[in-house]
């Protein structure tokens, strides 16, 4: 649990009244109708902080709140009560139960913060593009297509999540917003580049819009979509390759098909393969945070198929210079995808994991995941339509074969 940042912010910078900044005269101000007086009526819990060193000087610290707490008694109708910190804060909490889960804004926003912000910080170098998947889409490739662009820098990669850091969705958040910004560290040559984050992660987590809005509200978010059905399969497979005993235990028709009488384990395994593929309910959310116009839709099939295409839209939407994909990226008959070109004919592919040969679905299960995905696939043509953005090949194909 995290308090709002509810410091005056007035003994930052000096211990004398005599040393205040602007003098007694702005000290005064601040008190009777300024920055501690709004402070204090606009917060319904407020916790102070002085230096020790002021009981020892002329203790400005206790002038500055008698005076203020006269004031209010004289002017306002508003009842004080004073309690210790500990006890001032858990009846914040009280109060606020929505704030127990700390939400992170730019502290560089505020013109305090950047004052006493060390120099060993840094907010220009956020992201201002994010990723967010869902996972088995293609966001892989995609992350290694955009860190091609001279102009696009990805983040550090993490010792445990490699090039995604997921820190909007899961404990890494409240790690806090040092954790995330020592993986954006400053660039010494290159002042227009632009920062990017990719965790397919973030597109179905509950939290995940509203603490990344929070953060970073005027980011450009990119969501891959490919058929669903064909995402719940590579998601299913793709989890079973690394051991998870749920999905070696369980076959992929056995775990779509699972209703809420079967053990939980297998039910929340259902849950995890197949409520991604409900896009427009995730999408829905994430237009709720940020404008249409910052949300990007990518064509997951298009990026496979026909990479410089799909690129070519993208530069568009993040207003980049042009960069022709179709001279970086050549299909590698062996992977069955595209891949970076290196020399002559020579491909750098991504790692062994990606472009895994799966058994084809079975057509009980085709048809299943066909019913269960109809209404949202419908939901998503519409939403697409609404937006005005082109209803994808896989799409059209979907609806029809349900119709």
């Amino acid at each position: 649990m995290v308090l709002p940042r509810q410091t005056c912010g007035l003994f930052t910078h000096t211990l004398l009244l005599e040393r205040y900044p602007g003098g007694r005269q702005r000290l005064d101000r601040s008190i009777q109708g300024g920055e501690l007086f709004q402070t204090v009526i606009n917060n319904p819990i407020n916790v102070f902080m002085t230096h020790m060193s002021n009981y020892g000087n002329d203790r400005l610290a206790l002038y500055t709140f008698e005076s203020v707490v006269k004031f209010l008694r004289c002017w306002t109708n508003v009842r004080l009560a004073s309690a210790p910190p500990l006890a001032l804060a858990e009846k914040y909490f009280q109060l606020r139960p929505d704030e127990l889960n700390p939400l992170w804004g730019n502290p560089c926003d505020d013109i305090r913060h950047r004052r006493i912000w060390s120099k060993s910080k840094w907010c220009d170098t956020l992201p201002k593009i994010l990723v967010i998947g869902p996972q088995k889409t293609g966001s892989t490739a995609l992350y290694t297509f955009l860190a091609m662009h001279p102009t696009l820098v990805p983040n550090l990669p993490s010792p445990t999540t490699y090039e995604e850091l997921q820190f909007f969705n899961n404990n890494n958040y409240l790690k806090g917003l040092d954790w995330y910004l020592n993986f954006f560290p400053p660039s010494q040559s290159n002042n227009t580049q632009i920062t990017f984050e990719k965790s397919a992660t973030y597109f179905d987590g509950d939290l995940v819009p509203r603490r990344a809005h929070a953060l970073l509200p005027n980011a450009k978010i990119i969501a891959i979509l490919i058929s669903p059905s064909k995402r719940a399969y590579s998601w299913y497979q793709h989890i079973r390759s690394h051991g998870d005993p749920v999905a070696n235990n369980y076959t992929f028709h056995t775990v779509i098909t699972a209703n809420d009488s079967s053990p939980k384990p297998l039910r929340d395994f259902r849950n995890r393969c197949l409520n991604p593929g409900k896009y427009s309910h995730y999408l829905e959310r994430w237009l709720t945070e940020y404008n249409a116009h910052q949300v990007h839709i990518l064509d997951g099939s298009l990026l496979r198929t026909e990479p410089a295409t799909a690129m070519n839209t993208l530069q568009k939407f993040l207003k980049i210079p042009h960069l022709d994909y179709n001279k970086l990226l050549k299909y590698d008959a062996k992977k069955g995808f595209f891949c970076q070109a290196v020399s002559g004919e020579k491909t750098k592919c991504l790692g062994k994991s990606k472009g895994r040969i799966y058994p084809p679905m079975e057509d009980r299960s085709a048809k299943f995941l066909r019913r269960y995905y109809s209404t949202h696939n419908t939901a998503l043509s519409k939403l697409l339509v609404r937006l005005g953005r082109p209803v994808p090949q896989w799409l059209k194909e979907e609806l029809t074969t349900n119709g």
